[in-house]
């Protein structure tokens, strides 16, 4: 067995001008963030120093593997393979990555010495971009020179003692200044069981660096062979294990990059989507509050040929009443204290005056009523390109009503009847079957107009007074579905307001076990609040939607003015 001879020089690779050997993740604790100081090689390949190490909280773990632990390490090199068994276990977190670490009998200093970042240290150190490096023989003054057969730094002192020694006087000392430039600097790495000795040989049945004593000892009859003669095949060995690892970190770094554009184009797609949203948004809410305003502005009409009407009755009835009382009065006052010359006097005026009050016709109901509806629910075409609703005049099958008032040129109420009132109620998709309509002559100047719709939907109303169109016709009026009672009961569950009958159903849907067909607190199917068990409706004031329910007749008046 001979070893291939090389140059013993202390530094191999020299690296190019202004180009460094690390970077603080290679010298630096990831935990203390100092410079490295006996360094530990964890499994997950992150460096971490000794000290920092030993500061972490350690917990049990059950390990299987006996002997073949992958921790084993410098320290744990010479320990026997024991048989496979369940064994209690010591192990720690790595804090770079949280990987679970199982530690080796030895405990945090059996694990691999991190040779290449003390290296590294020691590097940064000669840059000054480090600590001082301090003499390895007194561990006290700062180093000045370098024995490059010993491979040891020394501080001034001791460089002079090692010359004065006969079998290290003709060793070769370097100035630390010279070694700058190097990528690497030489230390002897020694054997953990004999420290005298340097580890130059390798066990290739134990898999591992050892010393010339464990080769006469715990490893003799082991195939072992000089490092440098065994490197290229475990380094080749390496390299195809290395080749064979970087396209998975390809391909990951692919797939993290297409996570990052998919990402930045989720975000980008999400800022597209929010303007889109605000300026649907906007134009809705300019379209609602225009639609608003015309609303309010056609329930304004509505109140003031209501108020128009109601004041024009209540005119002319607390005229009629005036002439009624004084009629009365007068009656009164000449039955009580007229003599009979007199009353027979001015019977005949008394007379044709109380039969013309008597012969006079009134309504003794208001002309008009107080509803008006809106509904939210239905449609009233487009505003700006958006949905809106209306106000409702009518609804199907039911009786819709409203009043013709007639004035003249100057505004003023005809205060008579006798008009050529046409009334024409027309479906906007059937305009081949109009509504029977029915017009009553008030005698007063007013007409009074009643149709029934048949279906709900968008109605035209034309009305015209001698031939011609009152103000504001033809209108357009929305009739809605006949409007629905509920034939149900508002309850909170079936169980509680049938009383616990089993073959009480409700619209929600919901069921209890035990056969019982209706809902019950929190059971399946069961809202969560009370509704209506016809429809299922939340709002107790509602209008039912179950196909059975009752119709109640409906009307509004409505006021037109020439």
């Amino acid at each position: 067995m001979a070893e291939k001879k090389r140059p013993l020089l202390g530094f191999v690779g020299k690296l190019p001008s202004g180009t460094t050997a690390g970077n603080s993740g290679k010298t630096h604790c990831p935990l203390c963030m100092g410079l490295f100081k006996a360094p530990r090689l964890l499994p997950c390949l992150h460096t971490v120093c000794t000290t920092c190490l030993e500061q972490l909280e350690p917990f049990s773990v059950v390990d299987i593997r006996g002997g073949e632990s992958d921790t084993s390490s410098e320290g744990s090199i010479f320990q026997k393979l024991k048989p496979r068994a369940l064994q209690p276990q010591i192990g720690i977190l790595c804090p770079v990555c949280d990987a679970q670490v199982d530690l080796p009998m030895g405990g945090v200093k059996a694990l691999t010495m991190d040779h290449l970042a003390m290296n590294d240290v020691m590097l940064e150190s000669l840059r000054g971009e480090g600590q001082g490096l301090v003499c390895d023989l007194c561990s006290d003054r700062e180093v000045e020179k370098r024995c490059q057969t010993c491979k040891a730094n020394l501080c001034h002192f001791c460089c002079q003692a090692h010359r004065r020694q006969k079998k290290t006087t003709y060793h070769t000392m370097v100035d630390l200044k010279d070694l700058k430039g190097y990528s690497q600097i030489g230390k002897p790495i020694l054997c953990p069981a004999h420290p005298a000795e340097e580890l130059r040989l390798f066990c290739e049945l134990c898999d591992q660096p050892v010393c010339r004593d464990c080769v006469v000892g715990e490893h003799r009859e082991h195939p072992c062979d000089f490092t440098s003669n065994v490197i290229h095949k475990h380094g080749d060995s390496v390299r195809e294990l290395l080749r064979g690892t970087q396209p998975h970190v390809e391909a990951l770094e692919e797939a993290l990059a297409q996570i990052k554009g998919t990402n930045s184009a989720l975000q980008e797609r999400v800022k597209a989507v929010a303007a889109d949203i605000r300026t649907f948004s906007e134009g809705y809410i300019k379209a609602i509050e225009e639609h608003r305003d015309k609303l309010l502005r056609q329930l304004e009409d509505i109140r003031v040929q209501k108020e128009n009407s109601l004041q024009l009755q209540k005119a002319q009835l607390e005229q009629l009443l005036a002439d009624m009382r004084t009629g009365v009065e007068f009656t009164e006052h000449l039955l009580t204290s007229g003599s009979d010359l007199e009353i027979l006097i001015t019977k005949g005026v008394v007379v044709e005056r109380l039969t013309k009050l008597n012969k006079v016709e009134y309504s003794a109901h208001p002309g008009v009523n107080e509803k008006i509806t809106f509904s939210p629910r239905e449609k009233a075409g487009l505003c700006r390109g958006y949905e809106v609703y209306d106000l409702h005049r009518a609804r199907e099958k039911q009786p819709a009503s409203f009043i013709v008032l007639c004035k003249d040129a100057t505004g003023e109420s005809m205060g008579r009847g006798g008009d050529n009132v046409q009334v024409t109620v027309i479906p906007k998709d059937k305009k081949d079957s109009p509504v029977k309509t029915m017009v009553h002559d008030n005698k007063d100047g007013t007409y009074y107009v009643s149709y029934t719709p048949k279906e709900p939907g968008t109605y035209t109303v034309l009305v015209c007074v001698k031939e011609q169109h009152v103000q504001g016709s033809p209108f357009t009026v929305t009739v809605r579905k006949r409007h629905r009672s509920h034939p149900g009961v508002f309850h909170c569950c079936t169980f509680c307001s049938s009383g616990g009958q089993k073959t009480a159903r409700c619209a929600c849907g919901g069921t209890m076990p035990g056969g019982y067909l209706g809902c019950g607190h929190g059971h399946k199917g069961h809202p969560g609040r009370p509704h209506w068990s016809c429809c299922g409706k939340f709002t107790e004031k509602s209008e039912c939607t179950w196909a059975g329910g009752q119709s109640t007749p409906r009307s509004l008046l409505r006021t037109v003015a020439l």
